[in-house]
Parts: structure tokens; C-alpha cells; sequence
């Protein structure tokens, strides 16, 4: 029988979700236009439908999500590893068939799309990747996977009894995979330079004959080459704070440098950028560094923490489950092709798409990863395999190393992660955002949850259906041969037990304040913060929002409970003291006769200790021996903030904790990271804020943020300005006539959409307000074929709405502070930009207490910087390239004229009626 005649597709309704109604093609080939109750009872009495992204679909109908043909299941078994937008338009372009136009061609297309992919797998049979392809549909099919039979048809297996093995099992993947070797350790990195003139030349190279001309970009790669000299002295890097406007071309420009330094000197740089997606945009542009991709591969790796990566041993935790037939095995199978395909195994922002934990599961996807810190290292059967270590061990040989803030500001705090050699050499990209990481990561919690969390990772599970393992098990193999070890762990895993416990909250309200004694020590001190919090809270205060307050001066119950928590903490730090130093031991008593993997084990577990439980508990005791002390001075600048905050979700009480805070937390980041570097840019196209008018008032802003005033010597500055005409290319208004009401605001929404005829971003300052519009207006829309994509609404992360909302041309997207940063959305894809408010800091006791010792006087400066340089980011998201136009709206009637200084050179900005906003807008983008 021809092949492609043996294909069989499901004779099943195609439905395509618009706002709270659906097109349907039933099976007879009827097209049906249906809503509400007519809906609902068709979807219950139909086939199941074939469709795209079954959670958001049935969200965006209102509906409790029913069983269907999702073609993205589809997709992740024929196509794994590889992006695609989670829409009909994207699947199509994917498959290089026409894209649709109308929600008619769309629900008309979606049989095609299932015949083209299952043709694919046919002709895809011979593939090295498809060799157990039809051994693990046939499993999927056992278990009852909707498209496994027509998967079975394609690849022409026979129905007749082919039951695997368990030890043939396809979805078993650790025995397929790769190991790494171990390598000689790499020679000590050379000191030469890279001039200026090799930068730019390097530059010229990665751009190529004809390339497109972007002034100033050679420029700053010869400024960029100034952090790769050879360092002076010691403690004295080379800072360099460079902002480059948008569309100078800054990545390849600092890339050009950096690439050139590490192939002559021996050693990698480390380049930072604020989120994993950027991350994976900056990879994307060393293609043009490195074409070939297997060369590509070896000279530039992506690091991110370990719990962003796929750990094995987790996976075949989950497969004896799911194998047990207490969980579904279909997350698994479908995993288990991309883990075969995956180029470094990464679940968050790699290869495997967005929306594969959004249709499977967060359970099934980051709930695989090491979100405890339970790896086990060289214990572990996997450990050879473990996609983690070979990233690690590439890194090591290669160039280039894209991380994130978050995981450099933990090497800078931790002196190294895992066993990567400390660079010598940073750029951060995004620097804007340097102060913000910085203070997530020198920050210390001790609440609830971060007791509560911790006690698991200690204790391991206490009853119920948690997985989580203790140190007894993390730990087994080495007591076992080293039996001193006994003693102090018993001693941690008794002690421990002196941190909350499961279900913490939901006791907090029943203990008796009058005997504390008798209670759980951490539970006792948390009860009093709660009562401290409630009873300064403001009379405007609500039990229905989360509340704080600050710690001094404490209440009696707060000084005592803490004391007392502090004792148990501190007979929880000597036995971890006592079991790290007796690990450490071993590697130097057994020095010559432990082999790598042994030594790295050790080692592993011992840092693993120290910086997952030891370091946490002895700032928690020095946190609560300072809780009684008395509170500073007004006008006293303290090292620390320290507060109170109890958080409510529902106006339910999920935690309550002691959080402290530096007040400049760029201290630790320059004296941990920055000193003992040799060179470090810093570069961003929003460093300084546009409204100094003195120039020099605002690089002295900058470099504060960055954390160069604490350096020995002044920071080197360079700033290339963006090449585009603003004046032409761009329109940006302040609409006066609009009440801050929810009717009035979504109306103006509504309006420049439609002006705009889609490609806009609306901006929130509020989740509330945010869903209040979407509700309001997406009806309204989609009558005019304009798709609203909605943060907090869609069921989509992030990333996938952003990959949705660039695919989608004639869409608008409403979101957040996450979608006013870092979203690069070229073309006439963005053209719109709408604020809701003006976004001013939130008036919480950190930022009050920053407002008043880091603003030199002037806390509504401080403010009103704040304020300009959200506006400069969220104005960046616009205009990417010279052929873009766009419009840039802010709806806040009482938007002060002296924050307008925020928007770049040649932006005229004018308070106008919305009408007149709308026809201008209107006119405007038509005219481009």
C-alpha cells in the first residue's frame, strides 16, 4: 500500500476559540458559529475537537477545558525541539503552508496541518530520532493518546500485538543519551589586549560585505575593547558604563571584543543579560559570529541555574509513577522525543516550547528540574548523562558564556557555580536592571515558607504525596563510607525540626499567644510578626491585601519569640558546621586517592550545605539577635532595611516574614564581583535618565547603580546615540480628556487599537485594571478580526505570548512590567504603545527608605527618575529598526510635563483629546 494513501486522519469537528464563542467544522463539513449554551452542549455531546493549545482555547471560551485533538501534541511528537507560535498561523507557516486570514480559514486549515504533519513522520521514518518512534506510539496508544493511532498509521506499524519490554520501554532516555568525558584542566588564561583597531576589524568580519550600516556600532566596539587590557592592580578592574541607544547593534558590538579576547587569551567571558529569554536572543545573534552551528555549539554556551534543566533522575522518578499508572505518561513520551533532540536540555526558554508546560503540566516539565537543590552529583546513576554537567563542562573550553543576572549575582555571592573557574572578564547587558538583581540577590527571607522549604530539604517528606527527599538520602552513599558522618546528620535532621512545618499558615491564627513555649519555635515567632503586622496596620488597610510594617521598635512578643528562634537555629548550625568541615576533611586527607567524580561528589555536598542551609541559618540567627535592636535615627543612613510583611492571596494568609534588605545593594555586588574581576562593561540603552539636565549629575546616577562609586577608580563612559529620527518616526501623545475609571480607559484602549488596526502593546500598572479592560473591549475587537492577547488572562506564559503576539500582526497584547522590558518585537508587528498610568515606584518601606538616604536630598527626584527611566524602556520597545513607525500613548491626564524629558531626542510629545489622539493615530500608521 502507497504510504501517503495510508495516512488517516480523525473524522472529528475542527473548532478555532474566539472571545467566549467558536467556529466549528462538524464532522459533516458544516460550518457553525456557536456561543454559550449551544456551545457547551455541543462540546459535551461532539467528538473530541481538533484544535490548537487546548488550555487557552477552552480559557478563551470560558470553559472547563474538555478532551481534543490538540495539534500541538501533535507537533511536539514529529517536530521535537523545535519553536513554533501555538497558533493556526504559526503552525502553517511552520509547515510552509499559506497562513490564514480570517478565523474561517483557520478552522478550515487545521485538518491540513494534521495531514502535513503526519506526511512528515512518514517521510521523517528512517531518521535517526524516529527509530523507536513507532515502539513508543504504540505505548502512547496503550495508554490512550488520542492521535497515536493515526501516529501508528504513518509510520506503517502494524496493529498486531507489539507490546515492548519494560526494559525496551522508549520512554526510558537515559540509556540513549550522551556521556561527557572528563578533560584535562584548563592553563591559565594569557594577559594579551584587544585594541581598538582589532575591534573594530573583528566587528567588519561578523558583519560581512553588504551588511546594514549602523553609526556609531564600530565605535562602541572600540570602546568595549577598553575592559579587556590586562588589569593594572589589583582590586582595580577596567569599568566601562556604555549606553548605546537602541539600534546601535550593541550585542555584536561588545561581542566582536569579547570573541576576539577569548580566542587570545584562553578563557571565556561571561556575558549577563536580565532574563532567559534574552538569554536565548543573544545566542541567536552569534550565528552571525560562528555560521556553522556545530562550531557554534562548542564556542558559545548558555548557562542558566540548574533548576532551569531537565534532571534524569527526577525523570525517571516520574516514569515509575507514571508507569504504575498513578500519572498520566503521555507528558513523559512526548518529553522524552525532545530529550533526544534537546541541544542542552534546558525547560525554560531553550528548545522546548513555552506552551509544552502549558498543555502538559507545570508538574511535567520545570517539575522535573532540581527545584530543591537535591542533586546528588556523583551519586547519581544519571550523573554522566546529566544534561547539567555537560553544559558545565562546555562552558569550561568555550568563549562565550550567556547567563543571567540571577545566576551571576549567586556566583558573585558564592565565589563560583558548581565547579566553573571564576571569570575574569563580565558583560552585563540590560545594566539597567544590575541594582534590582543585585537586590534580589543579596536580600535574606526568613519566613514561612523559606522555613517551611528549607525543613523539606533537610528532612525530606513528612507525610502526604511530596517527593522530596532529605539529607539522609541525598547523603547515603557518602555516610556509608564514612561513618563519622552519622552522628552530625542525625543532629541536623533532629534539629531542623525546629522550622515550620506543612501547612505553617494555616496555624498561625490558632496559637495561644500566652504560651509560646509550647509551640513550634520558628510557628511561635511568626505568630507574633503576624500580630505585630495587624496592629500597626493603617486604618486604609484591608484583610484582603498583603501589608507590612517595619521591624523596630518590635513588640515584646517579637523580641522574645525571636531569641528563642534563634537558640534552635543555632543548634541547627553547629551540627551542619560540624558535618561540612568533616566532608571537607575527607578531601584532604583522601587527596591522592579519591578520582574526580569522588572528589567532585564531596565537594558538591559540601557546598551544597553551606550554601543551601548553613549560610541561610546564620543570617537568620544574626537577623533575629538585631530584631531588639533600636530602630536608626531619622536621617541616619543604615547598611540594611529591615521590615515586616504578611502575605494574602484571596484574603487568605499564605506567609508572614522578616525580610532584610541592603539599602545599596551594588555594596555586595561590587565588593563580591566587580573587584576581583579584571574587566567589566556595563551596557544598556536606558543607563542614565534623559530628565538630568546637568549630564554629568546623570552619569553619576548611573554609575551609583552600577555600583562604580564604590570602585578605587572612576568608571570609564561611553555613550553612542541611536540612529533613528524620532521625530519622523514617531508620534507620542498624553491624552487629556480620559478619566482613570475603568470605562473611560477602555474605551480609549479600544479606540487606539482599532486606530492602530492592531500591533499594540497596552502597558498596565495593575493586574486588576489590566483584566478589567481585557474584559471589556476583546469582544469588541475580534468583531473587528483583532486578536487580544492578555498577561494574567491567557492561558500562555510570557515568552509564548510574546512569540503569539509577534506572529500575529493585526494582534494587540496587554501586560505588565515583564512586557515593558526586554520584548523585542521588530516590524509592524509592535506600532502602538499604550500606557495605562504613569508608573510610579511602589510606595513600599523599602523604597521609602531608599527615597530618603539614596537621592541626594531630593526624594522626588528620585521618584521622578524612577518613573522617566520606565517610560525610556517601555518607548524602546517601538521603534527597532529604521523602517519602524509607531505611537507612543500615555492616558494619564495627570502625567507631570517634568518626566516627558524621559523619551529619546526629536520625540515631540503632546497633551492631546483622545479623538484626536485616535485620528492621528490613525493617520499616522496609515501613512507608513
Amino acid at each position: 500500500m502507497d504510504q501517503i494513501a495510508a495516512l488517516a486522519l480523525p473524522n472529528v469537528p475542527s473548532l478555532v476559540a474566539l472571545y467566549h464563542r467558536a467556529l466549528v467544522v462538524t464532522e459533516d463539513g458544516e460550518v457553525r458559529d456557536l456561543a454559550g449554551r449551544e456551545l457547551d452542549h455541543y462540546l459535551h455531546s461532539a467528538p473530541p475537537p481538533l484544535l490548537v493549545h487546548r488550555p487557552a482555547t477552552f480559557r478563551r471560551l470560558g470553559l472547563s477545558a474538555l478532551p481534543a485533538f490538540d495539534l500541538l501534541e501533535l507537533f511536539a511528537f514529529v517536530r521535537p525541539a523545535v519553536q513554533v507560535p501555538p497558533t493556526v498561523r504559526g503552525l502553517a507557516m511552520a509547515l510552509d503552508l499559506p497562513p490564514p486570514a480570517t478565523p474561517e480559514d483557520e478552522v478550515a486549515l487545521l485538518p491540513q496541518i494534521a495531514e502535513e504533519l503526519l506526511r512528515e513522520m512518514t517521510r521523517g521514518r528512517p531518521l535517526p530520532i524516529n527509530r523507536e518512534a513507532a515502539m513508543l506510539a504504540a505505548r502512547l496508544d496503550r495508554a490512550g493518546w488520542v492521535w497515536a493511532p493515526f501516529l501508528r498509521r504513518a509510520l506503517l506499524h502494524s496493529d498486531s500485538g507489539e507490546a515492548a519490554e519494560p526494559k525496551d520501554d522508549p520512554i526510558k532516555i537515559w540509556r540513549n543519551l550522551p556521556e561527557w568525558e572528563e578533560t584535562a584542566p584548563s592553563p591559565p588564561e594569557a594577559s594579551h589586549p584587544v585594541t581598538e583597531t582589532e575591534a573594530r576589524a573583528r566587528l567588519a568580519k561578523i558583519l560581512g560585505e553588504g551588511a546594514e550600516q549602523r553609526p556609531g556600532q564600530a565605535d562602541y566596539a572600540a570602546a568595549a575593547s577598553l575592559v579587556f587590557a590586562p588589569r593594572e592592580r589589583q582590586g582595580a578592574p577596567s569599568f566601562l558604563l556604555a549606553e548605546a541607544g537602541t539600534g546601535t547593534g550593541k550585542t555584536l558590538g561588545y561581542v566582536a571584543p569579547a570573541s576576539l579576547w577569548a580566542e587570545k587569551n584562553g578563557a571565556p567571558v561571561w556575558v549577563s543579560t536580565f532574563t532567559r529569554h534574552l538569554q536565548r536572543q543573544i545566542e541567536a545573534e552569534m550565528a552571525r559570529l560562528h555560521p556553522d552551528a556545530t562550531l557554534r555549539r562548542q564556542r558559545v554556551v548558555v548557562r542558566k541555574g540548574r533548576e532551569n534543566y531537565l534532571c534524569l533522575l527526577n525523570y525517571e522518578d516520574a516514569y515509575h509513577v507514571a508507569a504504575s499508572g498513578s500519572a498520566p505518561i503521555l507528558p513523559l513520551g512526548l518529553l522524552s522525543r525532545w530529550a533526544l533532540r534537546t541541544e542542552d536540555g534546558d525547560l525554560a526558554g531553550g528548545d522546548l516550547p513555552g506552551w509544552f508546560g502549558e498543555i502538559m503540566g507545570a508538574a511535567n516539565t520545570l517539575g522535573l528540574a532540581d527545584r530543591r537543590g537535591e542533586c546528588i552529583h556523583g551519586a547519581c546513576p544519571h550523573y554522566k548523562r546529566c544534561f547539567v554537567e555537560h553544559t558545565i563542562r562546555r562552558a569550561k573550553t568555550a568563549d562565550l558564556v550567556v547567563a543571567n543576572h540571577a545566576l551571576v549575582m549567586a556566583q558573585a555571592a558564592w565565589g563560583g557555580i558548581d565547579d566553573a573557574d571564576v571569570p575574569t572578564r563580565y558583560v552585563f547587558d540590560e545594566g539597567h536592571h544590575l541594582f534590582d538583581a543585585a537586590d534580589s540577590a543579596f536580600a535574606v527571607e526568613l519566613s514561612g515558607l523559606e522555613g517551611a522549604e528549607l525543613r523539606r530539604w533537610l528532612v525530606g517528606a513528612e507525610g502526604g504525596r511530596s517527593r522530596a527527599r532529605g539529607l539522609r538520602w541525598r547523603l547515603q552513599d557518602l555516610v556509608a563510607i564514612q561513618d563519622q558522618l552519622a552522628a552530625p546528620l542525625e543532629a541536623v535532621c533532629q534539629a531542623a525540626l525546629c522550622l515550620p512545618g506543612a501547612g505553617f499558615a494555616d496555624r498561625l491564627k490558632q496559637i495561644d499567644q500566652s504560651d509560646m513555649l509550647s509551640h513550634n519555635p520558628a510557628e511561635a515567632f511568626l505568630a507574633q510578626l503576624r500580630a505585630q503586622i495587624l496592629a500597626r496596620q493603617t486604618g486604609t488597610a484591608s484583610d484582603h491585601l498583603s501589608q507590612e510594617c517595619d521591624l523596630a521598635p518590635v513588640t515584646i512578643g517579637v523580641a522574645e519569640a525571636a531569641q528563642r528562634f534563634a537558640r534552635a537555629l543555632e543548634r541547627l548550625a553547629t551540627p551542619l558546621t560540624t558535618l561540612i568541615e568533616r566532608l571537607r576533611a575527607r578531601l584532604e586527607d583522601e587527596a591522592e586517592d579519591l578520582d574526580v567524580s569522588q572528589r567532585n561528589r564531596i565537594e558538591a555536598a559540601a557546598s551544597g550545605l553551606e550554601r543551601r542551609a548553613l549560610a541561610r541559618v546564620l543570617a537568620w540567627i544574626a537577623m533575629l539577635r538585631a530584631t531588639d535592636a533600636p530602630a536608626s535615627e531619622p536621617g541616619v543612613r543604615p547598611d540594611y532595611v529591615m521590615f515586616l510583611n504578611l502575605a494574602r492571596k484571596g484574603g487568605q494568609d499564605i506567609d508572614v516574614g522578616l525580610h532584610r534588605h541592603w539599602l545599596d545593594p551594588t555594596i555586595p555586588f561590587a565588593s563580591s564581583l566587580v573587584l576581583p574581576a579584571h574587566g567589566v562593561l556595563v551596557t544598556s540603552a536606558t543607563l542614565r535618565d534623559g530628565g538630568e539636565y546637568d549630564a554629568e549629575a546623570a552619569w553619576e546616577q548611573a554609575e551609583a547603580r552600577a555600583g562604580a562609586s564604590h570602585l578605587p577608580a572612576p568608571a570609564i563612559r561611553a555613550q553612542v546615540t541611536s540612529p533613528f529620527d524620532y521625530r519622523t518616526q514617531t508620534r507620542a501623545f498624553v491624552i487629556s480628556d480620559v478619566a482613570l475609571e475603568p470605562g473611560p480607559v477602555s474605551a480609549a484602549y479600544r479606540d487606539l487599537f482599532r486606530a492602530s488596526g492592531g500591533g499594540a502593546l497596552g502597558l498596565f500598572t495593575a493586574i486588576s485594571r489590566l483584566r478589567a479592560v481585557h474584559e471589556r473591549i476583546a469582544p469588541e475587537l475580534e468583531h473587528d478580526g483583532i486578536r487580544l492577547l492578555a498577561q494574567h488572562v491567557d492561558a500562555m506564559d510570557n515568552a509564548t505570548l510574546v512569540d503569539v503576539f509577534r506572529t500575529e500582526p493585526d494582534s494587540c497584547l496587554l501586560g505588565t512590567d515583564a512586557m515593558r522590558d526586554g520584548v523585542d518585537v521588530p516590524g509592524r508587528a509592535l506600532r502602538l504603545v499604550v500606557f495605562d498610568r504613569v508608573p510610579w515606584p511602589r510606595p513600599d518601606i523599602l523604597h521609602r527608605e531608599r527615597r530618603i538616604h539614596l537621592s541626594q536630598g531630593n526624594p522626588g527626584q528620585y521618584d521622578d527618575r524612577i518613573v522617566r527611566m520606565r517610560l525610556r524602556q517601555a518607548f524602546g520597545r517601538l521603534i527597532r529598526s529604521a523602517t519602524d513607525h509607531g505611537v507612543f500613548v500615555l492616558l494619564d491626564r495627570r502625567t507631570p510635563s517634568r518626566i516627558l524629558s524621559a523619551f529619546p531626542k526629536g520625540v515631540l510629545v503632546r497633551r492631546v483629546g483622545i479623538a484626536e489622539a485616535v485620528a492621528e493615530t490613525r493617520e499616522f500608521l496609515a501613512s507608513k
